[in-house]
């Protein structure tokens, strides 16, 4: 990989005599790693060495075929890069009990799975993505994860800037930057770099941070990043932030062994990872405090709009904890709302454009009640309510595929399983079985080839 000539012109004034040892990494082979999700699967993969700073990630020996492994469809995992798994440092270092949480620039989903697993129990995470055509992944991911306590949301910044005040707790906004972080995993961001390009980014940066301040509450925490290197898009947009705002910005407690890189330029805390330090790709985080105090939460002053018919009562039981969700019926679809949260999940709905609320559980064609894949893939599903076949390696990928199958069960709906872990629902009509498996996702490569999440 030829790096672009005033790409390292700048990166080495910004290094200095460690841009020999940074260019060399440039051009080794990147490390593989993911993150369990451990409230469905907590085995480390053979051989996997663990990310220092995120204790559910773990660098792969060698990279595997994830679409053709019935784990990663289940949600077990998500395959992200290390150095981004940082977030969960942040987030834990500075957030105490429930909160509002927003992923800003959700998709694909990789850094909204994290905070599912790190924010404390009974928060809400909202996942924003404002690019239509790349809701659809972000939601897929949300689903396999099966965190009921999350929503997304397809919205601009500046509609939830202006629709939500004062809303969330934790705003994380991981910017489109310009990319120098992944030149040498993916060769067309090496092609389409130009200091026209960082320019472009840092302002649209400064737009994008802009337009979203006022949802965040006073005294609430903002996590900026980028997977980019330049200052410009970094340290420069950090300090314009602090003038514009008077935001604090914040220290993140870390382990000098772990080579993550300060401040290359002012005396505020943030932290760089660079190639030839750690093992992952470029990335650059801050933390900052919004100045003030949250008054107290009020009561709700919105009402509720109530389901125009009522859902079957005994779909309850296909829920651990029932009595933790309310159950609503639109348009014959059948959708559990976690009680804690269902009076954000209104105004929410009544505020921004929601694409994935709750759960749906359930789609009622006339007397028949199918069990939905989003029930599936749920932590909260109860699979005591449903017969249950565990199906080897073959009859995992046949499903997957969305082939014919061949499986001994009773008539009715069954919950497939490999290795312990729910992979949807198929249905038993005598001579022949239904399978469910959604239409759109259903792996349609016909040899093994790596995939990986961003």
């Amino acid at each position: 990989m030829n790096l672009p000539y005033q790409f390292a012109a700048a990166t080495k004034a910004l290094l200095g005599d460690e841009y020999d040892r940074f260019a060399s990494a440039m051009r080794a082979t990147p490390p593989t790693s993911l993150r369990l999700n451990i409230r469905k699967y907590a085995a480390p993969p053979p051989g996997a060495e663990p990310v220092q700073w995120c204790a559910s990630g773990y660098y792969l020996p060698e990279r595997i075929s994830f679409t053709f492994d019935p784990l990663f469809h289940a949600g077990a995992y998500y395959v992200q890069e290390a150095a981004s798994m940082f977030v969960a440092q942040a987030v834990q270092a500075w957030v105490e009990g429930p909160v509002r949480c927003l992923d800003l620039c959700a998709a694909p989903g990789g850094k909204s799975t994290l905070l599912s697993a790190v924010l404390p129990a009974g928060s809400l995470l909202v996942c924003n993505e404002a690019i239509r055509s790349r809701v659809g992944v972000l939601a897929e991911n949300i689903t396999k994860w099966g965190n009921p306590n999350a929503i997304v949301i397809n919205n601009d910044p500046a509609e939830i800037g202006r629709q939500l005040g004062d809303f969330f707790d934790i705003i994380v906004a991981d910017m489109p930057c310009s990319g120098e972080g992944m030149f040498r995993k993916y060769a067309k961001s090496v092609d389409s770099w130009s200091p026209d390009l960082v320019r472009l980014c840092a302002a649209r940066q400064r737009r994008i941070f802009a337009d979203v301040w006022d949802a965040l509450r006073p005294g609430g925490l903002f996590v900026y990043s980028t997977c980019t290197f330049n200052a410009e898009e970094n340290e420069e947009n950090i300090r314009f932030m602090m003038k514009e705002t008077d935001a604090e910005v914040l220290s993140i407690p870390i382990e000098q062994s772990w080579g993550v890189a300060g401040n290359l330029l002012y005396n505020f805390p943030v932290y760089r990872f660079l190639p030839h330090r750690i093992r992952g790709e470029g990335f650059f985080l801050a933390a900052l405090r919004k100045p003030g105090m949250a008054p107290p939460r009020r009561a709700k002053a919105w009402k509720r709009e109530k389901s125009r018919a009522t859902a079957p009562a005994q779909l309850g039981e296909w829920l651990v904890g029932p009595e933790d969700f309310e159950l609503e019926m639109r348009n014959n679809i059948v959708r559990a709302l976690p009680r804690i949260h269902a009076d954000d999940y209104a105004f929410l709905a009544s505020q921004v454009r929601t694409a994935s609320p709750g759960i749906n559980i359930c789609e009622l064609k006339g007397k028949d009640m199918v069990p939905t894949h989003a029930l599936a893939m749920s932590i909260a599903l109860n699979r005591n309510a449903f017969q249950t076949v565990e199906v080897d390696l073959p009859t995992a990928i046949a499903y997957l595929r969305k082939d014919t199958l061949h499986i001994d069960c009773r008539a009715g709906y069954v919950l497939l399983t490999h290795r312990g872990l729910p992979l949807g629902f198929a249905k038993q009509l005598g001579s022949r079985i239904n399978n469910l498996y959604p239409p759109e996702w259903r792996i349609r490569q016909n040899r093994p080839s790596g995939d990986e999440g961003g």
